[in-house]
Protein backbone atom coordinates (compact mmCIF):
# COMPACT_ATOMS: atom_id res chain seq x y z
CA UNK A 1 0.00 0.00 0.00
CA UNK A 2 2.94 2.53 0.69
CA UNK A 3 4.88 1.44 -2.35
CA UNK A 4 2.21 1.38 -5.17
CA UNK A 5 3.34 -0.06 -8.78
CA UNK A 6 4.34 3.11 -10.80
CA UNK A 7 0.83 3.18 -13.76
CA UNK A 8 3.60 2.90 -16.51
CA UNK A 9 4.86 -0.24 -15.31
CA UNK A 10 2.04 -2.38 -16.37
CA UNK A 11 2.10 -1.27 -19.93
CA UNK A 12 5.98 -1.20 -19.66
CA UNK A 13 5.81 -4.63 -18.98
CA UNK A 14 3.37 -5.92 -21.58
CA UNK A 15 6.25 -4.15 -24.23
CA UNK A 16 9.28 -6.23 -22.79
CA UNK A 17 6.98 -9.79 -23.32
CA UNK A 18 5.94 -8.54 -27.02
CA UNK A 19 9.74 -7.39 -27.56
CA UNK A 20 10.62 -11.22 -26.59
CA UNK A 21 11.84 -9.63 -23.18
CA UNK A 22 11.17 -11.88 -19.81
CA UNK A 23 10.32 -9.87 -16.84
CA UNK A 24 11.72 -11.33 -13.15
CA UNK A 25 10.56 -9.69 -10.02
CA UNK A 26 13.18 -10.46 -7.14
CA UNK A 27 12.39 -9.07 -3.97
CA UNK A 28 12.67 -8.97 -0.32
CA UNK A 29 8.84 -8.85 0.03
CA UNK A 30 6.54 -11.71 1.38
CA UNK A 31 5.95 -14.08 -1.43
CA UNK A 32 2.24 -13.69 -1.48
CA UNK A 33 2.79 -9.80 -1.55
CA UNK A 34 5.14 -10.50 -4.30
CA UNK A 35 2.90 -12.63 -6.36
CA UNK A 36 -0.02 -9.80 -6.46
CA UNK A 37 2.36 -7.34 -7.74
CA UNK A 38 3.24 -9.36 -10.11
CA UNK A 39 0.07 -10.44 -11.21
CA UNK A 40 -1.20 -7.01 -11.65
CA UNK A 41 1.73 -5.72 -14.05
CA UNK A 42 1.49 -9.10 -15.87
CA UNK A 43 4.74 -10.39 -14.94
CA UNK A 44 3.75 -12.81 -13.04
CA UNK A 45 1.59 -15.16 -15.88
CA UNK A 46 -0.75 -18.39 -16.09
CA UNK A 47 2.08 -21.41 -15.69
CA UNK A 48 4.62 -19.36 -14.24
CA UNK A 49 5.97 -19.81 -10.56
CA UNK A 50 6.65 -17.85 -7.44
CA UNK A 51 9.26 -19.00 -5.48
CA UNK A 52 11.04 -17.89 -2.32
CA UNK A 53 15.01 -17.85 -1.46
CA UNK A 54 14.79 -20.90 1.11
CA UNK A 55 13.43 -22.91 -1.83
CA UNK A 56 15.36 -21.37 -4.55
CA UNK A 57 18.33 -22.68 -2.15
CA UNK A 58 17.20 -26.43 -1.71
CA UNK A 59 17.23 -26.29 -5.90
CA UNK A 60 20.38 -27.60 -7.12
CA UNK A 61 21.83 -25.89 -10.23
CA UNK A 62 20.42 -28.60 -12.56
CA UNK A 63 16.92 -28.10 -10.74
CA UNK A 64 17.41 -24.43 -11.56
CA UNK A 65 18.33 -24.56 -14.85
CA UNK A 66 15.31 -26.83 -15.97
CA UNK A 67 12.96 -24.49 -13.69
CA UNK A 68 14.66 -20.96 -14.02
CA UNK A 69 12.35 -19.77 -17.53
CA UNK A 70 9.03 -21.04 -15.45
CA UNK A 71 10.10 -18.97 -12.66
CA UNK A 72 8.93 -14.96 -12.41
CA UNK A 73 9.18 -13.88 -9.13
CA UNK A 74 11.52 -14.85 -6.58
CA UNK A 75 10.71 -13.90 -2.91
CA UNK A 76 12.75 -13.28 0.42
CA UNK A 77 16.07 -13.61 -1.79
CA UNK A 78 19.73 -13.28 -0.56
CA UNK A 79 22.80 -11.73 -2.26
CA UNK A 80 23.53 -15.13 -2.96
CA UNK A 81 20.17 -16.18 -4.79
CA UNK A 82 20.03 -12.88 -6.97
CA UNK A 83 23.99 -13.90 -8.78
CA UNK A 84 22.35 -17.98 -9.21
CA UNK A 85 19.39 -16.61 -11.04
CA UNK A 86 21.46 -14.44 -13.30
CA UNK A 87 23.92 -17.10 -13.66
CA UNK A 88 21.12 -19.70 -14.21
CA UNK A 89 19.85 -17.31 -17.30
CA UNK A 90 23.12 -16.64 -18.65
CA UNK A 91 24.26 -20.21 -18.81
CA UNK A 92 20.86 -20.49 -21.09
CA UNK A 93 22.76 -18.03 -23.43
CA UNK A 94 20.37 -15.40 -22.56
CA UNK A 95 21.89 -11.38 -22.25
CA UNK A 96 20.88 -10.74 -18.23
CA UNK A 97 19.95 -6.88 -17.61
CA UNK A 98 19.59 -6.77 -13.51
CA UNK A 99 18.32 -3.79 -11.43
CA UNK A 100 19.30 -2.63 -8.22
CA UNK A 101 20.00 -0.08 -5.35
CA UNK A 102 21.37 -1.55 -2.29
CA UNK A 103 24.90 -2.86 -1.38
CA UNK A 104 23.49 -6.50 -1.42
CA UNK A 105 22.56 -5.99 -5.15
CA UNK A 106 26.07 -5.04 -6.06
CA UNK A 107 27.62 -8.41 -6.55
CA UNK A 108 23.98 -9.33 -9.20
CA UNK A 109 25.31 -6.02 -10.70
CA UNK A 110 28.51 -6.95 -11.13
CA UNK A 111 28.04 -10.42 -12.76
CA UNK A 112 24.54 -9.49 -15.01
CA UNK A 113 25.39 -8.59 -18.97
CA UNK A 114 24.20 -5.25 -18.26
CA UNK A 115 23.69 -4.08 -14.38
CA UNK A 116 21.79 -1.05 -14.24
CA UNK A 117 22.04 0.54 -10.31
CA UNK A 118 18.87 3.18 -9.24
CA UNK A 119 20.12 6.49 -9.49
CA UNK A 120 17.56 8.32 -6.93
CA UNK A 121 17.65 5.90 -4.50
CA UNK A 122 20.63 3.70 -5.70
CA UNK A 123 23.86 3.09 -2.93
CA UNK A 124 27.22 4.48 -4.39
CA UNK A 125 28.30 0.75 -4.16
CA UNK A 126 25.80 -0.16 -6.55
CA UNK A 127 26.28 2.54 -8.41
CA UNK A 128 29.98 1.76 -9.18
CA UNK A 129 29.10 -2.55 -9.90
CA UNK A 130 26.90 -1.07 -12.11
CA UNK A 131 27.48 -0.65 -15.93
CA UNK A 132 24.77 2.39 -16.11
CA UNK A 133 22.75 4.22 -13.78
CA UNK A 134 18.59 4.74 -14.34
CA UNK A 135 18.40 8.50 -13.21
CA UNK A 136 15.04 8.15 -12.53
CA UNK A 137 14.82 5.32 -11.36
CA UNK A 138 11.84 4.14 -14.17
CA UNK A 139 11.59 0.36 -15.26
CA UNK A 140 9.55 2.17 -18.32
CA UNK A 141 12.40 3.97 -18.80
CA UNK A 142 14.87 1.05 -19.59
CA UNK A 143 12.27 -0.22 -22.35
CA UNK A 144 12.49 2.64 -24.01
CA UNK A 145 15.97 2.47 -23.95
CA UNK A 146 15.63 -0.96 -25.42
CA UNK A 147 13.81 0.35 -28.24
CA UNK A 148 16.34 3.46 -28.96
CA UNK A 149 19.39 0.63 -28.73
CA UNK A 150 17.43 -1.50 -31.00
CA UNK A 151 16.44 1.47 -33.54
CA UNK A 152 20.15 2.25 -33.83
CA UNK A 153 21.11 -1.03 -34.42
CA UNK A 154 19.02 -1.37 -37.49
CA UNK A 155 20.14 1.89 -38.73
CA UNK A 156 23.56 0.90 -38.46
CA UNK A 157 22.60 -2.43 -40.74
CA UNK A 158 20.91 0.29 -43.43
CA UNK A 159 23.87 2.35 -43.60
CA UNK A 160 26.07 -0.64 -43.71
CA UNK A 161 23.80 -2.26 -46.49
CA UNK A 162 23.68 0.73 -48.65
CA UNK A 163 26.99 2.07 -48.19
CA UNK A 164 28.45 -1.72 -49.32
CA UNK A 165 25.82 -2.35 -51.91
CA UNK A 166 26.72 0.62 -54.07
CA UNK A 167 29.83 0.39 -53.73
CA UNK A 168 29.57 -3.28 -54.71
CA UNK A 169 27.99 -1.81 -57.40
CA UNK A 170 31.00 0.16 -58.52
CA UNK A 171 33.25 -1.76 -58.10
CA UNK A 172 31.61 -4.69 -60.43
CA UNK A 173 30.57 -2.02 -62.71
CA UNK A 174 34.14 -1.00 -63.81
CA UNK A 175 35.54 -4.90 -63.27
CA UNK A 176 33.00 -6.46 -66.12
CA UNK A 177 32.97 -3.32 -68.60
CA UNK A 178 36.79 -3.77 -68.60
CA UNK A 179 36.77 -7.75 -69.40
CA UNK A 180 33.53 -7.18 -71.96
CA UNK A 181 34.44 -4.48 -73.89
CA UNK A 182 38.06 -3.26 -72.71
CA UNK A 183 36.95 0.25 -72.00
CA UNK A 184 36.40 1.74 -68.54
CA UNK A 185 32.71 3.57 -68.08
CA UNK A 186 34.19 5.52 -65.26
CA UNK A 187 37.20 7.45 -65.05
CA UNK A 188 38.92 7.81 -61.60
CA UNK A 189 37.81 11.52 -60.63
CA UNK A 190 34.38 10.58 -61.74
CA UNK A 191 34.15 8.11 -59.33
CA UNK A 192 35.64 9.56 -56.67
CA UNK A 193 32.89 12.47 -57.02
CA UNK A 194 30.14 10.02 -56.90
CA UNK A 195 31.54 8.66 -53.72
CA UNK A 196 32.02 11.86 -52.58
CA UNK A 197 28.79 12.84 -53.20
CA UNK A 198 26.16 9.63 -52.87
CA UNK A 199 28.53 7.90 -49.86
CA UNK A 200 28.58 10.81 -47.74
CA UNK A 201 25.29 12.95 -46.62
CA UNK A 202 22.79 10.74 -47.50
CA UNK A 203 24.52 7.74 -46.01
CA UNK A 204 25.04 10.00 -42.36
CA UNK A 205 21.21 10.96 -42.90
CA UNK A 206 20.04 7.69 -43.40
CA UNK A 207 21.77 6.73 -39.95
CA UNK A 208 19.11 9.63 -38.32
CA UNK A 209 16.35 7.28 -39.42
CA UNK A 210 13.85 7.49 -36.85
CA UNK A 211 13.15 4.12 -35.17
CA UNK A 212 10.46 1.90 -36.65
CA UNK A 213 6.86 1.30 -34.55
CA UNK A 214 7.12 -2.36 -34.85
CA UNK A 215 10.81 -1.97 -34.06
CA UNK A 216 9.69 -3.78 -30.24
CA UNK A 217 8.02 -6.37 -32.07
CA UNK A 218 11.41 -8.20 -33.12
CA UNK A 219 12.47 -10.91 -31.10
CA UNK A 220 16.00 -10.76 -29.60
CA UNK A 221 18.99 -11.11 -31.24
CA UNK A 222 21.68 -13.92 -29.94
CA UNK A 223 24.98 -12.12 -29.00
CA UNK A 224 27.08 -13.71 -32.05
CA UNK A 225 24.56 -13.12 -34.57
CA UNK A 226 26.28 -11.16 -37.26
CA UNK A 227 25.31 -7.47 -38.51
CA UNK A 228 24.60 -9.49 -42.31
CA UNK A 229 22.48 -11.78 -40.81
CA UNK A 230 18.86 -12.52 -42.14
CA UNK A 231 20.30 -12.43 -45.57
CA UNK A 232 21.54 -8.83 -45.54
CA UNK A 233 24.59 -10.00 -47.07
CA UNK A 234 23.04 -11.66 -50.23
CA UNK A 235 21.04 -8.46 -50.55
CA UNK A 236 24.19 -5.96 -51.04
CA UNK A 237 25.91 -8.52 -53.16
CA UNK A 238 22.57 -8.54 -55.29
CA UNK A 239 21.86 -4.98 -54.79
CA UNK A 240 25.36 -4.53 -56.01
CA UNK A 241 24.74 -6.63 -59.29
CA UNK A 242 21.70 -4.28 -60.31
CA UNK A 243 23.83 -0.98 -59.79
CA UNK A 244 26.72 -2.38 -62.05
CA UNK A 245 24.12 -4.17 -64.68
CA UNK A 246 22.30 -0.56 -64.71
CA UNK A 247 24.96 1.52 -65.16
CA UNK A 248 26.43 -0.95 -68.14
CA UNK A 249 23.73 -0.53 -69.76
CA UNK A 250 23.48 3.26 -69.48
CA UNK A 251 27.31 3.16 -70.10
CA UNK A 252 26.53 1.12 -73.85
CA UNK A 253 23.03 3.27 -74.30
CA UNK A 254 25.27 6.94 -74.01
CA UNK A 255 27.73 5.31 -76.25
CA UNK A 256 25.45 4.20 -79.28
CA UNK A 257 23.44 7.04 -79.07
CA UNK A 258 26.22 9.75 -79.15
CA UNK A 259 29.33 7.66 -80.90
CA UNK A 260 31.77 8.55 -78.01
CA UNK A 261 33.02 7.31 -75.18
CA UNK A 262 32.77 10.14 -73.20
CA UNK A 263 29.12 10.27 -73.80
CA UNK A 264 28.92 6.58 -72.38
CA UNK A 265 30.70 7.40 -69.46
CA UNK A 266 28.18 10.47 -68.87
CA UNK A 267 25.22 8.13 -69.34
CA UNK A 268 27.17 5.78 -66.26
CA UNK A 269 28.18 8.55 -64.68
CA UNK A 270 24.52 9.80 -64.27
CA UNK A 271 22.75 6.38 -63.75
CA UNK A 272 24.77 5.06 -60.93
CA UNK A 273 24.81 8.33 -58.95
CA UNK A 274 21.20 8.99 -59.40
CA UNK A 275 20.07 5.51 -58.31
CA UNK A 276 22.34 5.52 -55.44
CA UNK A 277 20.92 8.63 -54.29
CA UNK A 278 17.05 6.61 -54.98
CA UNK A 279 18.87 3.83 -53.09
CA UNK A 280 19.37 5.57 -49.70
CA UNK A 281 15.38 5.91 -49.70
CA UNK A 282 15.05 2.32 -50.20
CA UNK A 283 17.28 1.09 -47.91
CA UNK A 284 14.79 2.95 -44.92
CA UNK A 285 12.74 0.04 -44.23
CA UNK A 286 12.13 -3.55 -44.68
CA UNK A 287 8.20 -2.12 -45.13
CA UNK A 288 7.64 -0.47 -48.43
CA UNK A 289 8.64 3.41 -48.76
CA UNK A 290 5.42 4.50 -49.43
CA UNK A 291 3.96 2.62 -46.32
CA UNK A 292 6.36 4.76 -44.44
CA UNK A 293 5.74 7.52 -46.37
CA UNK A 294 8.66 8.49 -48.74
CA UNK A 295 9.60 11.98 -47.82
CA UNK A 296 9.05 11.71 -43.98
CA UNK A 297 12.55 11.18 -43.26
CA UNK A 298 13.44 15.05 -43.60
CA UNK A 299 17.56 15.11 -43.20
CA UNK A 300 17.64 11.86 -46.00
CA UNK A 301 15.72 14.77 -48.33
CA UNK A 302 17.97 17.50 -47.57
CA UNK A 303 21.49 15.40 -48.22
CA UNK A 304 19.80 13.82 -51.33
CA UNK A 305 18.26 17.40 -52.56
CA UNK A 306 22.34 18.26 -52.07
CA UNK A 307 23.45 15.64 -53.32
CA UNK A 308 21.68 15.99 -56.56
CA UNK A 309 22.58 19.97 -57.12
CA UNK A 310 26.51 18.45 -56.00
CA UNK A 311 25.48 15.76 -58.82
CA UNK A 312 24.10 18.13 -61.43
CA UNK A 313 26.97 20.84 -61.19
CA UNK A 314 29.24 18.60 -63.08
CA UNK A 315 26.95 17.35 -64.87
CA UNK A 316 25.26 20.78 -66.25
CA UNK A 317 28.10 23.40 -65.89
CA UNK A 318 31.91 24.34 -67.22
CA UNK A 319 33.17 21.58 -64.86
CA UNK A 320 32.09 18.86 -66.40
CA UNK A 321 34.91 19.73 -68.69
CA UNK A 322 37.49 18.97 -65.80
CA UNK A 323 35.67 15.37 -64.97
CA UNK A 324 35.58 14.85 -69.24
CA UNK A 325 31.68 14.40 -69.06
CA UNK A 326 29.85 15.49 -72.30
CA UNK A 327 26.87 17.12 -72.86
CA UNK A 328 23.42 14.61 -73.81
CA UNK A 329 20.61 14.88 -75.87
CA UNK A 330 17.41 16.05 -74.09
CA UNK A 331 15.79 12.71 -74.39
CA UNK A 332 19.37 10.78 -72.96
CA UNK A 333 19.16 12.55 -69.78
CA UNK A 334 15.21 11.45 -68.86
CA UNK A 335 16.63 7.97 -70.06
CA UNK A 336 19.01 7.91 -67.29
CA UNK A 337 16.21 9.01 -64.81
CA UNK A 338 14.31 6.19 -65.83
CA UNK A 339 17.09 3.75 -65.27
CA UNK A 340 18.03 5.17 -62.34
CA UNK A 341 14.80 4.47 -60.44
CA UNK A 342 14.52 1.26 -61.46
CA UNK A 343 15.92 0.20 -57.96
CA UNK A 344 12.75 1.62 -56.42
CA UNK A 345 10.56 -1.14 -58.86
CA UNK A 346 12.75 -3.87 -57.68
CA UNK A 347 13.08 -3.11 -54.24
CA UNK A 348 9.25 -2.72 -53.68
CA UNK A 349 8.84 -5.93 -55.30
CA UNK A 350 10.90 -7.76 -53.37
CA UNK A 351 9.68 -6.30 -50.16
CA UNK A 352 6.43 -6.71 -51.52
CA UNK A 353 6.88 -10.69 -52.20
CA UNK A 354 8.86 -11.32 -49.01
CA UNK A 355 12.06 -11.67 -50.64
CA UNK A 356 12.92 -8.66 -48.10
CA UNK A 357 11.43 -8.92 -44.73
CA UNK A 358 11.38 -8.03 -41.14
CA UNK A 359 12.91 -10.83 -39.05
CA UNK A 360 9.98 -10.95 -36.30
Amino acid sequence: MIDPPRPEAKQAVAVCRKAGIKPVMITGDHVVTASAIAKELGILEEGDKAITGAQLDAMSEEELDREVEHISVYARVSPENKIRIVKAWQRKGQVVSMTGDGVNDAPALKAADIGCAMGITGTDVAKGAADMTLTDDNFATIVDAVREGRGIYANIRKVVGFLLGTNIGEVLTVFFSMILWRKTPLLSMQLLWINLVTDSLPAIALGMEAVEPDVMEHKPKPKDESIFAHGLGLRIVLQGVMFAVLSMCAFVLGENATGTLAGGQTMAFLVLSLSQVVQAYNMRSDHSLFHIGPFTNHKLNWACLLSLLLIALVLFTPLRIVFELAALPGALYLQGVGLALIPVLVMELSKKFGLIKHQH
